[in-house]
């Protein structure tokens, strides 16, 4: 009698922007409308002409790629907007290569039909704006391509949208891993890759006996924290990602407390010396996992 081989699946798909429909923008979608993806393809690949006035929408690394795409271009930036407040990160006294960066300011509505006219703004006092342009770019939001794990009935996790796993890069359906911005949107390519390395060790345990775990709680988080990567705790003292998790928060953080509890249990308490901001990442030390109960209610993380 032969020994059945195992076989493993690695989930490796990435993740995209939210376009302007997913964000519930109002309107019609006149020929103007980009993602940054869109518009890189349509500017360095296609050689496109793409318009005239721009305003681009989000506040992240990727916003500041399509700034500098749209004057490759040959574009005027208006504006970049945010519905965030200013933050460190955004100084009072911008260099003159940068657009004007409108924060407290929501997306109401994109104008116009044969072409984009216009992008409507409602700012944090009730004021309502229009800023005119005929081009407009939706930047960063991340969502994690989570379609095979849907097909595949792999849990997903609520915050990150992406399949739930756990330390050693483990989902929900045995023998199926996943590594990079599946899991979590979207850190750098670098850190994608280091985890597509990291993953070995594991697949490796697992094709020859490592038995897959069942019934590891899970890890939340509390308001103003929005997701937490790994988000499942389960067995793996030689796990890649056992050094630290990552983090995002939904407001601005000034030198933050973060208490990880389970079942009124505190089982971590640590400091972050600097503040932190919306949109990036930042990381929780893992060295309380051993003090996890894996029979016990889902580990949370709350801001002290």
């Amino acid at each position: 009698m032969t020994r059945r081989e195992r076989t493993v699946d690695v989930l490796v798909i990435g993740a995209r922007e939210r376009p302007r429909s997913a964000r519930l923008v109002p309107g019609t979608r006149p020929p103007g409308v980009y993602a940054t993806g869109e518009l890189q393809q349509a500017v360095h690949l296609h050689r496109q002409r793409i318009g005239t006035r721009a305003v681009v929408i989000g506040n992240e690394p990727v916003s500041r790629a399509a700034t500098d795409t749209l004057r490759v271009a040959g574009l005027d930036v208006v504006a970049v907007v945010t519905d965030q407040p200013p933050s460190r990160l955004t100084a009072p006294v911008r260099p003159r290569d940068r657009p004007p960066l409108l924060t407290h300011a929501t997306v109401t509505a994109l104008t116009g039909r044969a072409r984009l006219t216009g992008v409507q703004l409602r700012h944090h006092d009730g004021r309502t704006t229009t800023l005119h342009c005929d081009t407009v770019v939706f930047t960063g939001d991340w969502i994690p391509d989570h379609e095979l794990a849907r097909c595949g009935a792999i849990a997903r996790d609520p915050g990150t949208r992406g399949p739930a796993y756990d330390v050693a890069c483990r989902t929900t359906r045995a023998g199926v891993f996943a590594v990079g911005n599946p899991l979590h949107g979207v850190e750098s390519a670098g850190v994608a890759a280091a985890e597509g390395r990291a993953v070995a060790a594991p697949v490796l345990r697992h094709l020859v006996a490592e038995a897959w775990p069942t019934g590891r709680p899970a890890v939340a988080v509390d308001h103003p924290l929005r997701w937490v990567a790994p988000n499942l705790v389960g067995p793996g003292a030689h796990a890649p990602l056992r050094g630290r998790f990552s983090l995002r928060t939904s407001r601005r953080l000034h030198a933050p407390l973060l208490v990880v509890r389970q079942d009124g249990r505190v089982l971590h308490r640590q400091r972050l010396l600097l503040p932190v901001e919306p949109g990036r990442p930042f990381h929780l030390r893992a060295d309380w996992l051993d003090r996890v109960d894996p029979h016990g209610a889902a580990v949370r993380i709350a801001v002290r």
